[in-house]
């Protein structure tokens, strides 16, 4: 087929929260956007909301066979991929509160099962590596490939680190992941740094989403900031790194 002459960029986790915020500004700067959802119908009402500009897309990060698929079809339909935003992510299994009552506390690794932080870890950091991997052939045939991971300043180590820090008593199994995600994002530039393609970590801060039971302070519309600045970086703009809206923050 023809390649698309618009660029091309896919969001999971796309149907709700600041992945769909990330989707409709896209849209806004030019964009066909792929909307990752691991539910097609949600997905399907999520690029219907964004409007004509934004498609659905079948994609569960945990599931190859849809990673597969959704890769063969961005192929033969669009022809294109230019940028990736790995934007799903989980803060805790779905039958945590089942699980375990006290949700805060089971996310420690003093408690965490090993089957309750490999959930976790298959969706912020298996899965956007294998969806990385299988987008990878057409972000490297895009004139400026871009890969952008939504992090978080609780994945920081060094923030963590310091005693002084009131938020590292919540570090647990889902901070952990979103370091391990930080490793995997800098592994990644390191690799491709001899490409066009730059990759890079964005902090949203910490935002009202479902991820929180919608207890953050910040929008949507704030958070989906950095991510859309570092999905747009021109040929001089840098890779491997970690930052949010205000500039670059500690990995």
């Amino acid at each position: 087929m023809q390649q698309h002459t618009q660029p091309v960029a896919l969001v999971t986790g796309a149907n709700t929260g600041i992945g769909h915020q990330i989707a409709r500004d896209l849209v806004s700067h030019g964009f066909t956007v792929l909307v990752g959802a691991r539910n097609p119908e949600k997905g399907k009402q999520a690029a219907q909301d964004i409007g004509p500009d934004a498609h659905p897309l079948h994609l569960d990060v945990t599931d190859q066979a849809t990673i597969d698929a959704a890769a063969e079809h961005i192929r033969n339909t669009f022809g294109r991929l230019d940028v990736l935003v790995n934007n799903a992510g989980i803060s805790q299994p779905d039958n945590a509160a089942e699980v375990f009552p006290a949700t805060v506390q089971a996310g420690m690794m003093t408690v965490a099962s090993p089957e309750y932080i490999r959930t976790v870890f298959e969706t912020n950091v298996f899965g956007v590596i294998a969806v990385t991997q299988a987008m990878l052939p057409l972000l490297h045939e895009a004139p400026a490939g871009r890969i952008v991971n939504l992090g978080s300043g609780a994945g920081s180590l060094a923030l963590n680190a310091d005693p002084g820090n009131p938020g590292r008593a919540m570090f647990g199994t889902y901070s952990a992941s979103k370091s391990a995600l930080h490793a995997v994002t800098l592994a990644l530039a390191v690799a491709l740094e001899s490409t066009p393609i730059k990759v890079n970590v964005a902090c949203p801060g910490f935002t009202s989403t479902a991820l929180n039971n919608f207890s953050g302070t910040r929008t949507v519309e704030q958070a989906a900031r950095e991510a859309v600045r570092l999905a747009l970086l021109g040929p001089d703009g840098p890779t491997g790194t970690f930052s949010n809206e205000d500039g670059p923050m500690p990995w």
